[in-house]
């Protein structure tokens, strides 16, 4: 099985895109890039919308080989939509070459979520389904496609239980030798998706850690997504990629020091420099404006 990273917070961006190849077989799971459009008060700055156009760029190239798509959720760092996006870098011509003639295995659109992403999976649908090789309604079922098994979870929270950003699903990738689950937005934060990562005992997790950047929107995220993933790493002993919402915030390292085992972010499994351009944005303006500002990554 081969997995490669293809956009998150550590490469500059949001986003949880992975590509993976596994019996023949060529997955892309969660193909949506976004940035941030406020953060510290500011808008993205000029190589933040510059990275996010690159991406998009990496995207479309792997969804051009990808057999099958699938969709954890309908936020847009996580599909592209069928619209101009200045800050998804999205279009219905980008939308259109990822979905067209694909399997597409997406998160129930009536089921078990929220309002906003309701609105969203319709207006997705509508577009979709007319381009589309089939349409599978992924929400806790089991497919095998000779010799790969993808398994999905059911709808777990986004991020703690009740959460008011809906639901996701988690997917687990198994071709015989190597098992991954690719689990989009749980944040770590609530039972039934700590307990079905254990329950499903990965070789590899991919995952986000928990939205602390919020602040006080957040507390107690830290200390949650601590424990959970520690008790991930010891019960499983699975390798562990983590990523997402924890990298928005700068004190993302020490998040990692606190973990039993370290994890690597995207860049890191790709053994490349990390860039997390948001979590430094006002910095990243100074530098446009040619005042003097430190990052710890080069430019």
């Amino acid at each position: 099985m081969r997995i490669i990273p293809l956009a998150s917070e550590s490469l500059g961006v949001r986003s949880l895109a992975t590509f993976v190849e596994a019996f023949g077989l060529k997955i892309l799971i969660d193909p949506g890039v976004a940035l941030g459009p406020r953060r510290y008060g500011l808008l993205p700055a000029k190589i933040e919308i510059e990275t996010l156009q690159q991406i998009r760029r990496k995207i479309q190239g792997y969804a051009r080989r990808a057999d099958i798509i699938t969709i954890s959720h309908y936020h847009y760092d996580h599909h592209t939509p069928f619209f101009e996006g200045l800050y998804e870098s999205s279009s219905e011509e980008y939308a259109r070459e990822i979905y067209t003639g694909k399997l597409l295995f997406i998160k129930h659109p009536r089921e078990n979520i929220n309002f906003s992403q309701r609105k969203r999976a319709w207006a997705f649908l509508k577009n979709a389904e007319p381009i589309a090789g089939k349409i599978e309604f992924a929400d806790g079922r089991t497919f095998d496609l000779g010799g790969v098994t993808l398994e999905f979870s059911s709808a777990v929270p986004h991020g703690s239980e009740g959460s008011k950003l809906g639901f996701v699903v988690m997917v687990l990738i198994d071709d015989g030798a190597k098992r991954i689950i690719h689990a989009s937005d749980i944040q770590l934060l609530n039972r039934r998706a700590v307990e079905w990562i254990v329950e499903k005992n990965p070789d590899l997790l991919i995952t986000g850690g928990p939205p602390t950047y919020l602040g006080k929107r957040a507390e107690g995220s830290w200390g949650t997504g601590i424990k959970n993933l520690n008790e991930i790493i010891r019960e499983t002993n699975a390798e562990i990629i983590l990523d997402h919402h924890i990298v928005r915030d700068k004190r993302y390292p020490e998040f990692f020091d606190e973990l039993e085992k370290r994890p690597k972010t995207f860049a890191g499994y790709l053994k490349v420099e990390d860039k997390p351009l948001e979590a430094y944005r006002r910095e990243l303006h100074k530098i446009e404006r040619r005042e003097d500002a430190n990052v710890p990554f080069r430019l």
